[in-house]
């Protein structure tokens, strides 16, 4: 969990003024100059997004939210703590609420007459609130009376802590603490106790956590050792019609949605569309399946039996015991091999690397962009770090020729020329956009063209008002591409669409679990960009035969993230570098001199974190 200070009583401006500035942007008046632009952003998105500020009342989610791995753990983890704490709130106005990574209510307390389970608290729905800013900011948040866009919030102030998962840091949720409004306060009355509770839910998760693993690993273990796997008591049984082969010989995998313990046999048996189908069958079991035969994909060479594994009463994950059938298959039969994991993105020019990819942020994100592309000829804002594959999907999403212009370059005001003309055109790194391009793109955005117009940003620096004005006009149709670090489980579709074909008569590029399972927990700065150069520099500097072994890749990479937890000092230093970081687009120079220190300083600390 991290924090932030608020601002203060001074910095705040009075909600009285506020409160007469959100009338002026209902009525679409000129607003005052004091508004935080933050409030002005919000107030506009809700706008954007559809949402009436005269809602009559929070209506709950009529279906209960689809179930995942990650929501019991969170509910099951936070219940307790959440109702140990809730007698505090004091008073009937008061409520605590508990939401997901979703920003749907998974618990609440107190509300008065208001019904607050199963909620659904995104800005899509209800517009600016503090679970939605904590969630984005991973900060603690407040937002006080007319700050909201809703008219039955206007006496509602509230304060939301994100969640963080112990393992991963990434948000699991939102605690949130609201009350009647607090004329010209500083920080929230309940800010104290939110950040108690979201700690003592993280502390939670990470007692579950560890617990949790060592039952699976002993779980695996046992079924290594030739017992059958854990019944759904988490007992291992007695072996039955044994085959007599040592343990080293047992082909076992467990797995629990996040990690998975794989033996050599297994490796040797499995594709990873095998394992992929175990991993939705551990899923499954989760949600309460029973013991059960998993089919597994067309011409596998093994047949796997899984078993559920309890701990603390619930499902935490599984144990699959393979059996080979006909020819045992190897490894060199996965990616890259003669029958290779789902359809290749692109060719050896390039084209479509980094397009690759199946988990649900890369979709959504990529189903919106079609979408979006697909819809009209208005002009189309692709946002994402360095590398996240921004032009790559660009070229996707068009189906005749692209002129594309790369302002880092300069080439962009005879693009322009021939985009009014009516052709299609890609405009790359809008953020180095010369003054005078800019100011023609505004002009033509005024009336824009028939043909489409794709534009590629990546944050960092705060943009001038002309590139913001750009921005503001393209925002109602952007898309975000996800870092790959938010979409680990993509790796491996990636490596089949980056990995450069064979010359004729030398074996395909493979990999072991265990580089695959590095390429996975690494935090990839460089995104999908610096997996193709990894990629392309062990193809043509590798020299060793089989698959590609965990020693051979980069030191960062074999490595993997820190072990040890960090101290909440180290949490909240660490979070305020890498959005300093974010803010300076990955220049570490610039970070430094922002941060007041010493570029070997910050080397070190990123070095001692990690990731």
């Amino acid at each position: 969990m991290t924090t932030t200070e608020q601002p203060s009583v001074s910095d705040r401006p009075a909600l009285t003024s506020l409160r007469r500035a959100r009338e002026s942007f209902l009525l679409g008046r000129q607003l005052p100059d004091d508004v935080p632009e933050e409030v002005v952003a919000a107030w506009r998105r809700a706008r954007f997004f559809g949402v009436r500020h005269d809602m009559p009342a929070p209506v709950p989610d009529p279906a209960p939210p689809p179930v995942r791995p990650e929501d019991p753990a969170l509910l099951a983890a936070a219940r307790p703590v959440l109702e140990r704490i809730a007698p505090a709130l004091g008073t009937e106005q008061a409520a605590l609420l508990l939401t997901d990574e979703r920003l749907r209510v998974l618990w609440a307390a107190g509300g008065g007459r208001h019904d607050l389970s199963r909620l659904d608290l995104s800005e899509r729905t209800v517009g600016v609130n503090s679970a939605a800013r904590a969630l984005s900011t991973r900060r603690r948040a407040e937002v006080h009376g007319p700050e909201h866009f809703l008219d039955l919030w206007q006496d509602v102030s509230a304060v939301s802590v994100p969640v963080l998962s112990p393992d991963t840091g990434r948000p699991l949720g939102t605690v949130t603490a609201a009350s009647t409004l607090c004329a010209e306060c500083g920080p929230h009355p309940g800010a104290a106790l939110a950040e108690a509770a979201a700690d003592a839910v993280e502390a939670e998760l990470l007692a579950r956590s560890q617990g949790a693993e060592r039952v699976l690993l002993d779980a695996y273990l046992a079924a290594l050792r030739g017992a059958l796997p854990p019944g759904r008591d988490g007992t291992a049984g007695p072996e039955r019609g044994g085959t007599g082969r040592p343990p080293a010989g047992r082909a076992v995998v467990a797995l629990d949605g996040r990690s998975r313990l794989v033996s050599e046999a297994a490796g040797r048996l499995l594709s990873p569309e095998g394992l992929e189908a175990l991993e939705r069958a551990a899923v499954a079991a989760r949600r309460g399946a029973a013991r059960a035969a998993v089919p597994l994909p067309e011409g596998s060479k093994c047949r796997a039996t899984l078993t559920p594994v309890t701990h603390m009463g619930s499902v935490i994950g599984a144990v699959a015991v393979l059996e080979p059938v006909g020819r045992t298959a190897t490894w060199a039969d996965g990616p890259g091999g003669a029958t290779p994991g789902g359809p290749r993105c692109g060719g050896g020019d390039g084209v479509g690397v980094g397009v690759g990819g199946r988990s649900v942020a890369w979709r959504h994100a990529v189903d919106r962009a079609t979408e979006l592309a697909r819809s009209s000829s208005e002009p189309l804002l692709l946002v994402g770090e360095r590398g996240t594959g921004k032009a790559s999907l660009a070229r996707e999403l068009t189906e005749g020729p692209l002129l594309t212009a790369d302002a880092a370059e300069g080439a962009v005001h005879a693009a322009l020329e021939e985009w009014a003309g009516g052709r299609a055109v890609l405009v790359r790194h809008a953020e180095r956009l010369t003054q005078r391009d800019v100011a023609a793109l505004n002009s033509l955005l005024e009336a824009p063209p028939a043909a489409l117009l794709l534009v590629t940003y990546t944050p960092g620096p705060p943009p001038g008002p002309c590139l913001q004005r750009l921005l503001d006009s393209l925002a109602a149709r952007s898309v975000t591409l996800p870092a790959l670090r938010e979409r680990p489980e993509d790796i491996r579709d990636l490596l089949d669409s980056v990995t450069p074909r064979p010359a004729p008569g030398q074996p395909p590029l493979t990999w072991s679990l265990d580089a695959l399972r590095a390429l996975e927990q690494h935090p990839w700065p460089g995104n999908v960009t610096e997996l193709v150069h990894l990629v392309r520099a062990l193809t043509e500097q590798r020299r060793a035969t089989g698959p590609v072994r965990r020693t051979e890749l980069p030191d960062p990479v074999r490595e993997g993230p820190a072990a040890r937890q960090l101290s909440p000092m180290e949490r909240a230093e660490r979070t305020a570098i890498l959005d300093a970081l974010h803010r300076h687009g990955g220049n570490k120079a610039r970070t430094a001199m922002a941060l007041g220190i010493a570029r070997a300083t910050l080397y070190r600390k990123l070095r001692g974190y990690r990731g």
